[in-house]
């Protein structure tokens, strides 16, 4: 196996015909979204980076990796779970592919299963689950979930844990029921029910989402960003250098514009 992580789909156009693709003909998958948050957990969390390298899909979320990866040649679009979940959606019900939605809390589940259920009526939602607080990606309840899953038919399962519970219960998944694709977006659900207030469409455009966040919740995303910033700096210092971090270097070869 490669320990070269690898961007390899561009634009958010590409992930969704490919998604909804192979979710019809039943091919499984995994798809993660790098961000520099992650970028800093793969530094040190041994099992999210066998995750990642095992991943059959990776996108640029987040403007300071499109610009890393612009600057390696290629021209990318940022491409977030949160974004994907609605045109997927759309897509899914186009297609006659039933969903699932794991994560996030039951409240939240309803809510955004009844807001995408009356945009798209023809969306066949497989089931819904949300694990007690403290869930461990890696447990026996784990594999009962995964279980549940995969006998509610399914062909595509969005995952709402965060970082790096998501990226873990998503791998463990597809390598115990690899028919069904895995799509890891953090609090979309949330947003979609309302229960949490995503940053207005221009910030997102101007790559200032993170800034908002901040200033909605900085005691938690305070330490968080300073470390991503910090291992932004590297990178990029390292790139303008031509001197790449092996550790955290991520391949966009098949992308080069």
């Amino acid at each position: 196996m490669s320990r070269k992580l690898r961007i390899n789909l561009a634009t958010m156009d590409e992930t969704v015909r490919r998604l909804a693709d192979d979710a019809e003909a039943r091919r499984g998958f995994t798809i993660f979204t790098l961000n520099l948050d992650h970028l800093v957990k793969l530094r040190v969390d041994r099992l999210f980076r066998a995750a990642y390298l095992r991943a059959r899909y990776v996108t640029a979320d987040g403007w300071p990796v499109v610009w890393l990866a612009r600057r390696k040649g290629a021209m990318l679009e940022r491409t977030t779970g949160a974004d994907l979940v609605e045109p997927l959606c759309a897509q899914a019900a186009k297609k006659g592919v039933s969903v699932y939605f794991f994560g996030s809390t039951d409240q939240s589940l309803d809510a955004a299963s009844a807001w995408l259920l009356a945009r798209y009526p023809d969306l066949k939602i497989a089931g819904t689950s949300s694990p007690d607080f403290g869930f461990d990606p890696c447990s026996k309840q784990a594999d009962a979930a995964i279980d549940e899953i995969a006998a509610s038919g399914a062909g595509l399962c969005f995952v709402a844990l965060g970082a790096p519970k998501q990226e873990l219960f998503a791998d463990r998944a597809c390598e115990r029921a690899g028919e069904i694709g895995y799509l890891c977006i953090g609090a979309a659900l949330d947003f979609l029910a309302g229960h949490q207030q995503r940053a207005p469409r221009w910030m997102q455009k101007t790559g200032t989402e993170w800034l908002y966040r901040l200033l909605t919740n900085p005691r938690r995303l305070a330490g968080r960003y300073l470390r991503s910033g910090l291992i932004f700096a590297e990178m990029a210092i390292r790139q303008l250098l031509h001197r790449p971090d092996k550790t955290l270097d991520f391949s966009v070869a098949d992308l080069k514009k």
